[in-house]
Parts: C-alpha cells; sequence; structure tokens
C-alpha cells in the first residue's frame, strides 16, 4: 500500500532579489531521483549564465521511504542545498523538486545569510504552489472465469479502477489499480457476486 500526502500540481517559477542577487525559484512534480535530476538539468539549460543552481528534492513519501538529496553547486557546504531540503521536508510534501538559481549581484551574503536567502526564496515559491492530493493506490491481480470477464469489467469502470493489462490462459488474469480506499470493498463485492469464484491478489 501507498501512502497519502500533498504533492505539487504544477511546475512554477517565483523570483525575488535578496542584497542585488537575484534568485529564481522553480518548483516542479519528481517522482523519482531521475526526474528531479532532469528538472536540474533543464533550468541549467534555461539559465546557462547564472552563477549557482541549486537545488534539493523528495521524491516519494515525506513521511518515510522518500529518496532525497540537495546540491550546493559551488555555494559554501551548507548554505543552499541543506537548507532548501529542510524547507521541503518542514512543509510535508512528497514528489517534490526544489531549484533556485542565483545571479550574483556583487555583495557577498555570508554562510548565515545565504542559509536565509535560499530558504526563503524556497518558501516564497510554496506561498503561492497549488497543490493537491495524491490519491494512494493500491495494485492486485484479479483471477476469474471467462465468464466473469465482462461483469468485473463492467465494476472496474463503475468504480473508477483502472484495468492495467488483461492475460488470457486457462482463466482470465486482470492487473488492476484502484484507489487504496474501498479496495477491500472491491474485493468482498467480487468475491460475494461470484460466491468466492473470483479472487484477487493484491501486491502490498
Amino acid at each position: 500500500m501507498s501512502a497519502d500526502y500533498v504533492v505539487p500540481a504544477q511546475v512554477i517559477t517565483v523570483e525575488t532579489e535578496i542584497k542585488k542577487s537575484r534568485f529564481i525559484a522553480c518548483i516542479s512534480p519528481a517522482h523519482s531521483r531521475q526526474e528531479a535530476l532532469a528538472f536540474v538539468e533543464t533550468k541549467r539549460i534555461e539559465y546557462p549564465d547564472a552563477t549557482h543552481h541549486c537545488s534539493a528534492f523528495v521524491a516519494g513519501a515525506p513521511d518515510g521511504g522518500a529518496v532525497v538529496g540537495f546540491d550546493d553547486d559551488g555555494e559554501p557546504s551548507g548554505t543552499a542545498g541543506r537548507p532548501m531540503l529542510n524547507v521541503l521536508q518542514h512543509k510535508r510534501i512528497g514528489d517534490v523538486v526544489a531549484v533556485v538559481v542565483r545571479y550574483f549581484g556583487g555583495v557577498k551574503l555570508g554562510a548565515g545569510g545565504l542559509v536565509r536567502a535560499y530558504s526563503a526564496s524556497v518558501q516564497q515559491a510554496f506561498e503561492v504552489l497549488p497543490l493537491e492530493q495524491r490519491v494512494a493506490l493500491r495494485v492486485g491481480v484479479i483471477v476469474c472465469d471467462y465468464a466473469y470477464e465482462q461483469m468485473v469489467r463492467h465494476y472496474l469502470e463503475q468504480h473508477h479502477a483502472s484495468l492495467e493489462r488483461c492475460d488470457y490462459g486457462q482463466s482470465v488474469s486482470m492487473t488492476i489499480s484502484t484507489a487504496e480506499i474501498g479496495s477491500d470493498d472491491l474485493a468482498s463485492y467480487l468475491h460475494d457476486v461470484s460466491r468466492g469464484q473470483i479472487l484477487i491478489q493484491w501486491q502490498d
């Protein structure tokens, strides 16, 4: 089973200026380390002349099991990526990557100033970031006789469960994904209506 948590609903960009340096915070959904790093790379391409492209990401559920990472990208160690990650984790948002692009303005901020600047940039972006609830899904395999196939397909459609694949052998095997909430009711209904002839094997 997978947990419920909040995720970014879209990509946003928010720019601020702190002591003549431009800080451009970009937030995006990222469901894996690869997606997060790919988004960072797009910002390097989009802002090729920037001084730094600092980043942090939480790929997965914020309460555990997530893959996290951060990069100071040339800023003094601990002054950019880690503070950005701290903001992401404090917000308890999952599947998210933040990139803060900095154009140095000639005034040094010092270690404490950098920590505050990068944290504030991400914080301000989150203030306008649209969020959505990630619907926790459960994946299972329904095994039934051919006689029940159409009835099962109809029931899945009525209850917004997705039929991912269907294999035909001595019986029909349907791989489905459905909202975790109500999944036990789905199993009970199919079991009862078929008098125990339809079984679901959940991939927990």
